[in-house]
Formats: C-alpha cells, sequence, structure tokens
C-alpha cells in the first residue's frame, strides 16, 4: 500500500483548480476595493502566483464571512480566528482576528503589479477606471469611518500611502465621479476627508453595497437612502 498516493492525487486536483479559476466582474470589483483597503496579495515564488488575504477583527466577522462567500472557490480552508498578541509601550494584550486566504494562483498576478512596488502598496495609475461604486463600498467597509458622531461626513483611513498615490485617488474621485477630497495630517500618514460639499454624492454610491452589519460606518443622516427591500 503507498500511502503517498492520496496526497499525490489531492495535489493533482488541487493544481487543476487552480488552472480553472477565473476572476468574475464582481471579483474584480472586490479585489480592487480590498486592495486599496486592508487586502493583501502575498506571494511564496518571487512573483510566480499570489495569493489574497484578508483578515479583520471579530466586529467584522460578517463582512469576512461574505467576501469569503465571493471567493470559496478559490479557498482551500474556510475562515479562521488567529490570536494576535500586542505589546506596545501604551497597549498591551491580545485580541481575536478573522480571516483566510485564497489558494496562490497566476491570476492575482496582474493585480500585484499594479497594486505594488516591491513589498510595498501602491495605487495604480489607472485606478480611475477601477472605482465603480461597489470597489467604492469595499474600500470604504474596509477603511472608512464616520468622523464623530456629531458630523455626517466621512474619512478614508488612507495612510498607508504615499501623498503622490492620494492625489491620484483624489484626482480619481473627482473626475470619474465628482467627489471632492481633501487630505488630513495624521501622525501616521494621510486620511482621505470627504467633505459636506460632496458627501451626499458618495454616500449615494456606496450604500447600496454597504452590508447590514457595517451600516454603523455610515452617518444616521444618510440611513434613509437605503434601497427598500
Amino acid at each position: 500500500m503507498y500511502f503517498g498516493v492520496p496526497n499525490i492525487m489531492f495535489t493533482r486536483e488541487l493544481e487543476e483548480r487552480k488552472t480553472s479559476l477565473k476572476l468574475t466582474s464582481i471579483q474584480n470589483e472586490i479585489l480592487v476595493g480590498t486592495l486599496l483597503g486592508d487586502g493583501h496579495l502575498e506571494t511564496m515564488n518571487r512573483g510566480k502566483t499570489y495569493r489574497l488575504k484578508i483578515e479583520h477583527t471579530m466586529k467584522q466577522k460578517a463582512y469576512v464571512d461574505w467576501l469569503y462567500g465571493h471567493f470559496m472557490g478559490w479557498v482551500a480552508t474556510s475562515p479562521r480566528v488567529r490570536i494576535r498578541h500586542v505589546d506596545f509601550q501604551r497597549k498591551s494584550g491580545e485580541y481575536e482576528l478573522y480571516g483566510f486566504q485564497t489558494l496562490s494562483v497566476g491570476n492575482l498576478r496582474f493585480f500585484a503589479h499594479q497594486f505594488y512596488d516591491g513589498a510595498k502598496k501602491v495605487v495604480p495609475k489607472h485606478i480611475g477606471r477601477w472605482l465603480t461604486p461597489r470597489a467604492l463600498a469595499i474600500w470604504y467597509m474596509d477603511d472608512g469611518s464616520i468622523k464623530s458622531k456629531a458630523h455626517r461626513t466621512v474619512l478614508l483611513n488612507t495612510q498607508g500611502f504615499s501623498k503622490r498615490d492620494l492625489e491620484r485617488l483624489q484626482h480619481a474621485l473627482l473626475e470619474r465621479w465628482g467627489v471632492k477630497t481633501s487630505l488630513r495630517e495624521q501622525k501616521e500618514g494621510r486620511q482621505i476627508y470627504v467633505g459636506s460639499e460632496s458627501i451626499e454624492r458618495f454616500i449615494s454610491l456606496i450604500i447600496p453595497h454597504i452590508l447590514p452589519s457595517m451600516l454603523y460606518k455610515i452617518p444616521k443622516v444618510w440611513l434613509t437612502q437605503l434601497p427598500k427591500k
């Protein structure tokens, strides 16, 4: 009896499965949105193939499950909980993260080339072509927040991007969707601020795609714009 045969068969089936995977239009939009946000592409073979890694706090469990539902055919194992240990000068302890990762495939290489310069995440030159309302909503669910409970405006936490990248995003938002934004300086970098001049337009674009579990990120004044089901 050859105990290695089942593993060989499984590996062969897995490789065949990988080559059959093709991104749908919705998956493309999700990728754009989450790569602008918290999603990451990783390679283990110097760029030949990539895998998408999604991870959020347990507060966003329903959102992660929704993302998983769209990439289920790309994933070998269902979402899992991971304990992260934090030990900073002012904060220590641990908390739960929840996420999944896709198989490592060549079909994600295009997005890796667009969104990464080496190990650093960047904004693609032609990002305006891909900023659909769904992509905007994914980006906002990943990295958006209300300015404060007293305000009707919102922020996108884009501190990891360079000023040049953020100006590219600002230009794309204005040219494609007429959404005017400004940059807010923070210790960690810069946020994109959607002010009163364009907030109604921005919310009207994203709110049809915001999940019920993520409505806490929408100022209450705008929740009346949710489509009736």
